[in-house]
């Protein structure tokens, strides 16, 4: 695999302290440039930005993954095995609520890997996976 460029992602978020103290002290992103509308956050070496909004998110549709009601939209990133399960250790510590609680996903098929979902305050569905062998990452 090539080396991959950071990508930016801008949300949407109804309060924007609310949602900064989730970034911030619940998943423990550092913060960047910022106002009183928008907050930069490294996340896992990409540019998040959450932008105020000030209108709720209306509940997601889902979809069917691996026998679990997956949230369409979400985003995320995908980690190196050893960071997932101290990210998802972490994600517990901080009593955050998941919609999918961290489990192996495809176990013992191309493609294995281990996943968790949960939203911010905002209701924004955020999902973090790992590969078990990551050149499997595009495998069909």
């Amino acid at each position: 695999m090539s080396k991959i460029s950071p990508f930016h992602l801008a949300i949407p978020v109804h309060d924007l302290e609310l949602c900064r103290n989730f970034y911030t002290n619940s998943l423990n992103f550092e913060e960047g440039r910022s106002s009183d509308h928008w907050v930069d956050y490294n996340f896992f070496g990409h540019q998040l930005v959450i932008h105020l909004n000030n209108k709720k998110i209306k509940e997601a549709p889902t979809n069917a993954v691996d026998g679990k009601d997956v949230p369409v939209p979400h985003f995320g990133v995908v980690l190196p095995w050893d960071t997932f399960h101290e990210f998802a250790e972490l994600i517990k510590s901080k009593s955050i609520e998941f919609i999918i609680e961290p489990y192996i996903r495809f176990e013992g098929l191309v493609g294995e890997q281990a996943t968790m979902f949960f939203k911010d305050p905002s209701g924004n569905a955020l999902e973090f996976k790992a590969f078990k062998d990551i050149s499997q990452l595009f495998a069909k």
